[in-house]
């Protein structure tokens, strides 16, 4: 493995620790102000899991993209825009698919999948915390 995919792969982890650390903590934090804490525990462990599928299918699609597509810019480009359009029809089609349903809070479900934004802005502070702790 070469040192620029180890580094993909760390900042991968970091990433998908980061998820979990905010969902863990939303879920302690936010059980006590809502009606039905199993339609919480489930819209915010299923936009979870989306975003954990998420960040990895960022990392899978960008990791392909620049092994296949290194050479053409316009071909990049396209495989970029149709790898970001799935990943968004499918939070759109299982957002919609909660909102419809009601067996989980809409709310929560949109605060799982935000942990993709709160993931990768504390996924540098996880990778200099798994640093230490392997020295």
């Amino acid at each position: 493995m070469s040192s620029k995919t180890k580094k993909i792969d760390e900042t991968l982890l970091g990433l998908l620790i980061g998820i979990l650390v905010f969902a863990v903590i939303s879920q302690l934090a936010g059980m006590f102000f809502v009606k039905s804490i199993m339609k919480y525990t489930l819209g915010l462990w299923m936009g979870t899991v989306l975003a954990l599928a998420c960040a990895y299918h960022m990392w899978w699609s960008l990791d392909r993209n620049l092994t296949v597509n290194a050479d053409n810019e316009g071909a990049a480009r396209a495989f970029a825009i149709k790898q970001s359009m799935i990943r968004y029809a499918v939070i759109l089609l299982v957002f919609l698919g909660v909102c419809v349903t009601d067996f989980a809070y809409p709310l929560s479900a949109f605060l799982g999948i935000m942990g993709l934004k709160v993931g990768a802005y504390i996924q540098p502070v996880i990778n200099r915390l798994l640093h230490k702790s392997s020295k």
